[in-house]
């Protein structure tokens, strides 16, 4: 569950970790009355989840009702990247002195905790990575150990944030840590924490995702559902009981299993093709499961081909394969299908596809092999 800015905020606080206060407005209206509540000048800050808003238009700064007015009007119903703006976060402005970057998130290679800190907040941390990679401190944390108040108040100062910042930002980087482990997230992430001209230290801005997975430890999260953003192919995804992610290529791909997926994209990119898409089957590739696989992927306009890979442990090749054929009788496929096949009767399942092989329907024998050909027949990207 990825939260939008005033979600994560009122998340961060409930572990300690300092946020401005504001109003949610849905209205022109319902923002003068905020304003009106907390004083000029105040920001307006559209709630979509992705970033750039600022840069788009969505995040202005209002000194009078008539200035307001004007920029909740430009504001709401405003589009960026693709997200209808339908809500304003309002807050009091504040006066800052300068901008920091803190972060965790799981680095799954390491299999270990990830913290990110960096004295140049406020602008896209991928920007700072690819210009100064040096300004970003990264620090692994065994999650059995924890993050010692010692090895914040070292990331603090590693980070090069400013001498009267340091002490509170060992701190907050304490509450975001505890806002990570105990509130089951997968990414919580600050930016800016702003060090203001008063001296306090406050998170202006929070980006959290939330792991699905423990939902059910959580009931109050029940709440924010109902806010979500849910691409329309995800939608239909969930319906038919698939795991997907939707993403902006136009290579589609289904695999069983959520390594052998991620696998699969990486090939992909190997061999200089985009995917569309994660999807995983899980351990049923039958008929009807492909059926509404392959029905999913067929709604993005953007893929051109369709990679299928599937290895066969408990999953029998010759099953799968037989559930392939019916289901390009179910779906007419705007896509050519690549289709490699291994594992548990895998030779069976290759010579059921090659009855049935044509131009919109080729099999290969190697993951490298299938990857190519989708690549190939997908062409560039659009």
């Amino acid at each position: 569950m990825d939260l939008l800015e005033y979600q994560g905020k009122q998340y961060l606080a409930r572990y300690g970790v300092p946020v401005s206060s504001g109003g949610l407005a849905g209205t022109v209206e319902e923002a003068v009355t905020q304003a009106e509540l907390m004083g000029y000048p105040v920001m307006l800050k559209a709630q979509v989840p992705v970033g750039g808003r600022g840069k788009a238009g969505g995040v202005r700064r209002a000194v009078d009702l008539e200035d307001l007015t004007t920029c909740a009007r430009a504001i709401l119903g405003l589009e960026i990247k693709g997200h209808l703006v339908r809500r304003l976060w309002l807050e009091k402005a504040c006066d800052v002195a300068r901008e920091y970057y803190a972060s965790f998130t799981l680095d799954r290679a390491a299999r270990l905790h990830l913290a990110m800190v960096s004295a140049k907040g406020g602008v896209e941390i991928e920007a700072v990575a690819a210009e100064t990679p040096a300004a970003i401190v990264k620090a692994h944390i065994d999650p059995v150990e924890g993050l010692s108040p010692a090895a914040a108040a070292a990331l603090a100062a590693q980070a090069g944030l400013d001498e009267r910042a340091r002490a509170q930002a060992g701190e907050v980087l304490l509450a975001l840590y505890r806002c990570f482990v105990d509130g089951d997230a997968d990414l919580v992430e600050i930016n800016p924490l702003v060090l203001m001209t008063d001296g306090r230290l406050q998170a202006l801005d929070a980006k959290v995702i939330l792991d699905d997975s423990a939902a059910y430890r959580h009931p109050e999260w029940q709440e924010w559902a109902g806010t979500q953003e849910i691409d329309d192919r995800e939608r239909l995804a969930r319906e038919r009981g698939l795991n997907y992610i939707g993403l902006s290529g136009n290579v589609g791909i289904i695999a069983n299993g959520a390594g052998l997926a991620m696998s699969t994209l990486d090939v992909v990119t190997q061999v200089g093709g985009s995917a569309a898409n994660f999807l995983d089957v899980g351990g049923g590739a039958n008929a009807d499961v492909m059926t509404a696989a392959l029905e999913v992927i067929n709604t993005d306009a953007n893929v051109a081909s369709i990679l299928v890979n599937i290895f066969g442990g408990i999953t029998r090749c010759d099953h799968v394969a037989d559930g392939i054929v019916e289901a390009l009788h179910r779906v007419e496929l705007r896509a050519p299908i690549v289709v490699r096949l291994d594992g548990t009767n895998a030779a069976q399942g290759r010579a059921i596809l090659a009855a049935h092989e044509s131009d919109r329907l080729i099999s290969r024998p190697t993951m490298l092999a299938a990857a190519a050909q989708a690549v190939e027949l997908a062409g560039p990207g659009r």
